[in-house]
């Protein structure tokens, strides 16, 4: 029989694994902020020089498409590891979650509505109530939903691609991209009230990208994950290490050139239907390359110099809801009209050094906040509404479940 692993080393990797997810995701969410011409399919001409698209390049290969996949791996996980949790204590999993799945929905539609159209919270709250209703599955059932999910997404996208590419129509016409884009910029520059309304309209026009594209390859990744958190793969590192090898040499081997392509159509052809099928490809890789990501995180964390790593990592994961809406808050004060109105005036390279200095001091402030406090602000009030009651605030001995 494996050993049980300790509390404390499972619980250190996995919210590591949480706040690597979350710089990734700081990476990504500041081009959606910065630039007006984000998600237009055309190049932004203020930064277009050979610097601007190899950062955008590097950014969307690398990033992009992964780590909210990464983070969606690491719910499922955790549902898992919740529902082991409610089991041995004889509670009923059920409402629970799904009082903590309707506090997370309300969550994230402040969060789309107030800072960020861009949200997952409400995406994620929505695809947990179905994997609530999937939860008792077998693994090999669930792992068969899990890739017809992200097959009939990718078929989807790649059939969209064939009629824009059977159609033959031009990309949109310059001039009303660049009116989409002018629009965008004055509403997210205005005065409050019209940032709220340049918002709603992004939330609405945003719905069926997240819907068709972010939601089923969340799910798959939930399901991913549950299994994952069944076997405890991630507290018992050692004995699943031939496993980690072969995610880490078919995840590198074969998501790192889909995102590199993935990434070079976005940057330097992007429109139409070339990157249509880009998109589709990266559907079926990109899980693969972050499922690889996981396994390379585990082999760093494993060593000496990983260890410190993952110490430093882990206070930004204990409380990532908590810092994905601090990330969102920072992010409109610098580039809407709430704050400094920066939007359009940052290159991608500029963006780069934002995320990586705001990312920095989450991991300080988070180690500092958890030295006296037992959750994040936001973590306290979701397990308030999950349990019932007002929960522990001052710190004592971490366990997360």
């Amino acid at each position: 029989m494996l050993p049980a692993p300790t509390a404390p080393a499972r619980i250190e990797h996995l919210d590591a694994l949480r706040g690597l997810a979350l710089f990734g995701i700081a990476m990504v969410n500041i081009g959606v902020f910065a630039s007006p011409w984000w998600g237009l399919g055309v190049t932004d001409p203020g930064f277009a020089a050979p610097l601007d698209r190899a950062v955008n390049a590097l950014v969307a290969m690398v990033f992009e498409m992964k780590f909210y996949l990464l983070f969606s791996f690491l719910f499922g996980y955790s549902f898992s590891l919740q529902l082991s949790a409610a089991r041995r204590a004889g509670e009923a999993f059920a409402p629970r979650m799904g009082r903590r799945l309707l506090g997370l929905w309300a969550i994230g539609l402040a969060h789309a509505l107030l800072l960020f159209h861009g949200d997952i919270l409400t995406t994620y709250a929505l695809m947990g109530a179905l994997l609530l209703a999937m939860h008792q599955a077998p693994e090999a059932l669930a792992v068969r939903r899990a890739n017809r999910l992200l097959l009939l997404t990718a078929a989807v996208w790649a059939g969209l691609a064939v009629l824009v590419w059977i159609d033959g129509a031009p990309a949109d016409d310059a001039a009303a991209v660049a009116a989409q884009a002018r629009a965008a910029l004055s509403g997210f520059s205005g005065d409050p009230g019209e940032v709220l309304s340049a918002r709603a309209d992004a939330l609405w026009s945003s719905a069926w990208v997240i819907a068709g594209l972010q939601a089923p390859c969340a799910l798959a990744m939930f399901l991913y994950g549950m299994i994952a958190g069944r076997r405890q793969i991630l507290a018992r590192v050692d004995h699943y290490q031939p496993l980690l090898r072969t995610v880490r040499r078919w995840g590198l081997c074969i998501g790192l050139p889909a995102a590199a392509l993935f990434a070079a159509v976005q940057t330097w052809a992007p429109g139409g239907a070339l990157e249509l099928f880009a998109l589709a490809l990266s559907i079926v890789t990109a899980p693969l390359l972050c499922l690889a990501y996981v396994a390379v995180a585990m082999r760093v964390f494993a060593g000496r110099g990983g260890a410190r790593i993952a110490r430093a990592l882990a206070p930004a994961g204990r409380m990532a809801l908590s810092n994905y809406l601090l990330q969102s808050f920072v992010l409109s004060l610098l580039f809407t009209g709430y704050g400094l109105g920066l939007m359009g005036r940052v290159s991608p390279l500029g963006c780069v050094v934002v995320a990586m200095a705001l990312f920095g001091a989450q991991l300080w402030l988070s180690d500092a906040w958890l030295r006296r406090h037992a959750y994040g602000p936001v973590e306290w009030l979701l397990r308030a509404i999950t349990i019932g009651a007002w929960p522990r605030a001052q710190a004592a001995a971490y366990r997360s479940r």
